[in-house]
């Protein structure tokens, strides 16, 4: 049996290898290609190209890329027409995986998509060519799966893989493993993409200025998501030897745990935080056409998915021109100054938590066998 699969960014990579690794335990023989990650590597998937390959966020970057993104789909689609997989699995990525999946069914192969394209935040006509491409639908959240359902999309809602990865989180352990002192503790997360954090990285740091004059014992811890990313963030950033700042290479899950308060990159950082329970404030810039095409297309009033899932919008968002660093300071000191209202927000954490752990790998296997032992 042969599977096809594709990942464009890291947050696909490790949904793509929970879901491979389990597959492939339960049939050792399985034979696994396509795109992806390092994670994807290592449950067993053959790459044919590293996802860096298709990876861009909305239209940043697109331009530099768009000609080997196109000569890679052609590719993939040639290779799975002369030996059609038993099934097509598209990890996210919905501009490059949707194409690819509509070529795949015309073939008769079945396809696959995990993680709804978020039609119900923005761009809502692409809901006609998802029921084209998509034979099933794996959502993350139980509000897509109403909302695909109402749309006659096949479609299961799995949970979150994080949700089933993370457990009772343990500042204490965190800190100590990290060997941080101080208080409070703030984690910075620039992003994983090198446009979002050339843009995040100047009201960061300006912030964290602002924040260690107002609170001298404060300490920093800010991941990377890899050496190139850092290299940007440290280009547009210039010197920080006067910021007591912890830097880890990944890593990104531990220096969440042990946080007090996040900022971090709107996507899937902020659901971490939510799932381990950490108060944060959400921040974004992006290329002023992106940001004037996204505003002209979007139906929602939100970017933070915790925002989507608790009762009521909870975590600060700072997008665009509000992602200024008097504002991510203002932010930060609202969490700081009010225990309470941090009480609460960890309280629906941990509820949120609760919903979204339904063992999502092994849920989303079950789907794609039923394709395979057709």
């Amino acid at each position: 049996m042969q599977v096809a699969i594709v990942a464009g960014e890291p947050s696909g990579d490790r949904l793509g290898a929970g879901l491979v690794r389990e597959l492939r335990r339960r049939y050792p023989q399985l034979k696994v290609e396509g795109i992806g990650g390092p994670g994807m590597e290592d449950a067993g998937c053959h790459l044919l190209y590293d996802m860096d390959r298709i990876g861009v966020m909305g239209l940043d970057g697109l331009s530099e890329k768009l000609r080997d993104i196109l000569a890679i789909r052609r590719d993939l689609t040639q290779r799975w027409s002369s030996n059609p997989p038993d099934v097509f699995v598209g990890v996210d990525v919905p501009d490059f995986n949707l194409g690819l999946e509509v070529r795949m069914r015309r073939r008769s192969v079945p396809c696959v998509h995990y993680v709804s394209p978020t039609v119900w935040a923005w761009r809502g006509y692409r809901i006609h060519k998802i029921r084209r491409a998509v034979s099933h639908l794996l959502a993350l959240f139980p509000f897509e799966e109403a909302y695909y359902q109402k749309h006659g999309v096949e479609v299961t809602c799995v949970g979150h893989p994080m949700a089933d990865e993370i457990g009772e989180p343990n500042p204490h352990a965190a800190r100590q493993t990290l060997d941080l002192a101080g208080e409070p503790i703030v984690a910075l997360l620039p992003g994983s993409r090198r446009s979002e954090v050339s843009r995040l990285a100047e009201p960061l740091v300006g912030a964290a200025r602002r924040l260690l004059d107002r609170y001298p014992g404060i300490r920093f811890v800010l991941p990377f998501a890899s050496p190139g990313v850092r290299q940007v963030f440290e280009e547009v950033s210039g010197d920080t030897s006067d910021l007591p700042l912890t830097i880890l290479q990944g890593n990104a899950r531990l220096a969440l745990e042990a946080a007090d308060v996040a900022v971090l990159a709107s996507g899937t950082a902020s659901l971490e935080a939510a799932l381990l329970r950490v108060p944060h404030v959400v921040v974004y810039r992006l290329s002023a056409f992106s940001y004037w095409l996204m505003r002209r297309q979007r139906q929602v009033d939100h970017f933070a998915m915790p925002n989507h899932l608790l009762p009521e919008p909870m975590v600060p968002e700072l997008i665009q021109h509000a992602a200024t660093p008097d504002n991510i300071v203002d932010a930060v000191c609202a969490y700081l100054q009010n225990p309470h209202r941090m009480q609460v927000l960890r309280s629906e954490f941990a509820a949120l938590h609760n919903d979204l752990h339904r063992d999502a790998d092994s849920l989303a296997a079950d789907v794609v066998a039923t394709y395979l032992v057709r």
